[in-house]
């Protein structure tokens, strides 16, 4: 079982950002949750609240499913004061996110289409070099209130 000893510790000024590293397994979904309402709360833009838990659970399923990580990184940053990114880095970088078929019946397969829903844009980059990476970043960004809410190109 998993747990967050430690409170978020979010820098409040210059590129705030959480990350941490947990189990790749279903439980760390609830910690990422809580650290996501966390850094919202820091940051003061509990507005985001619901979306990104969606967000961070969802990536986090997916690692779970898709990859045979032991472990993966959380990661909740303000790479901009407009945006919020919530990312997860796992260490399988030939498992790239991609649109599966869903059936109308299937009860799963259908992470990335509420990701897309919701987020302004996703997407992922491979971490390492280019020849040899040993890893890879899901992400998904929110915009902050007074940005349009126009949805990025892919």
């Amino acid at each position: 079982m998993t747990s967050r000893s430690t409170p978020v510790q979010a820098a409040p000024i210059d590129r705030p950002a959480y990350s941490r590293t947990f189990p790749c397994e279903p439980e760390t979904a609830e910690i990422g949750r809580s650290l996501v309402r966390d850094a919202l709360g820091l940051w003061r833009l509990n507005v985001l609240v619901d979306p990104a838990e969606l967000i961070i659970s969802e990536l986090v399923a997916n690692a779970v499913r898709h990859t045979s990580c032991r472990w993966i990184r959380l990661l909740v940053q303000r790479p901009r004061p407009a945006r919020v990114r919530i990312g997860v880095v796992d260490r399988a970088p030939s498992r790239v996110p991609a649109f599966p078929p869903a059936g109308k019946d299937d009860e799963s397969g259908r992470g990335l289409l509420l990701i897309d829903a919701v987020a302004d844009r996703w997407g992922y980059d491979l971490r390492g070099s280019g020849r040899r990476p040993w890893g890879k970043e899901v992400w998904a960004e929110l915009l902050v209130e007074g940005e349009p809410l126009v949805k990025a190109e892919q």
